[in-house]
């Protein structure tokens, strides 16, 4: 099992001018510590369950972007963006583009979006939760249209209508980059994991849970003929023994999925200051995991 980190925080108590230090710091110290993940929201305020929507927020490509320059083997994702923030045409563009400049290290992390202050804040329509899911399903569908390099035709959907998909460069990534489809509703959320995804992110909110989702998963795949071993299966982790450094606790809490076939789970500190997290807690996390059978 590996570890991964998502950044969530940008409360640096330097400001806003110690962020890009900070960042290049965290990445820096993921590498180090062969952390395999390193992820950033993608909100325009932050989560209110997260403290408050007036607190600093980045926005997730370009701070992905920045760093892709600052890391060499990490695996990069927005841990997920909502279908509703840009258009797929654009998201699949900004995607590549993460792809081909950091070596082929992205993922396109994606959901159906649920924050609907930041999108009333900001001026950003926000459909109606069926709509929303409609609309992920096509992006889904223009994305990989745009990685295919034998196509580049039009895109006719019940909400999107693109009169070309055409992406060049092509991805670094072969066949594509990554896709990870955030979230754990089992009618339509799992479903599109297995017709779409190359991994799935769930919430670590117990293994027998988990299990019964990743069983659900496995009859979807059932349904749409797909190698159900193919998806890499990650969960975030944001528990009080990673906040206080318990590490025998923190093992011990994960001990109990290790036989779910959990690839990655994804560290979620409550910090601005990820550096010294990821030095303090994740590096012998990963220590930890690794030993786990």
């Amino acid at each position: 099992m590996r570890v991964g980190v998502h950044i969530n925080r940008f409360d640096h108590p330097g400001g806003g001018s110690a962020l890009g230090a900070e960042l290049a710091a965290a990445g820096a110290a993921a590498e180090a510590a062969g952390v395999s993940w390193l992820s950033v929201m993608d909100h325009y305020f932050q989560m209110e369950f997260n403290d408050r929507a007036e607190d600093p927020m980045l926005e997730a490509y370009t701070t992905l972007g920045f760093l892709a320059g600052h890391t060499s083997t990490v695996r990069l994702g927005a841990l997920v963006t909502g279908v509703t923030y840009r258009h797929p045409g654009l998201l699949a563009k900004i995607a590549t583009t993460l792809d081909v400049l950091s070596g082929g290290r992205a993922t396109l992390g994606i959901g159906a979006a649920w924050y609907d202050r930041e999108h009333a804040g900001l001026g950003v329509p926000f459909p109606p939760v069926a709509e929303r899911f409609e609309r992920l399903e096509e992006t889904l569908r223009i994305c990989l249209q745009m990685w295919d390099p034998a196509t580049n035709g039009p895109f006719e959907g019940r909400h999107y209508r693109l009169a070309e998909t055409l992406g060049i460069p092509a991805p670094v990534s072969t066949p594509h980059p990554e896709i990870m489809i955030g979230g754990g509703g089992e009618k339509k959320t799992l479903r599109l994991v297995a017709r779409y995804g190359d991994a799935c992110n769930l919430f670590m909110t117990s293994p027998q849970e988990v299990g019964h989702k990743l069983d659900v998963l496995r009859g979807h795949c059932d349904t749409e003929g797909r190698d159900y071993d193919e998806i890499r299966k990650t969960v975030v982790y944001s528990g009080e023994p990673a906040m206080t450094g318990d590490l025998d606790a923190f093992t011990r809490e994960i001990a109990g999925y290790t036989k779910l076939g959990i690839d990655t789970v994804i560290l979620g500190p409550r910090t601005g200051e990820p550096a010294a997290f990821i030095e303090n807690f994740a590096a012998p996390a990963v220590q930890r995991l690794a030993g786990l059978d």
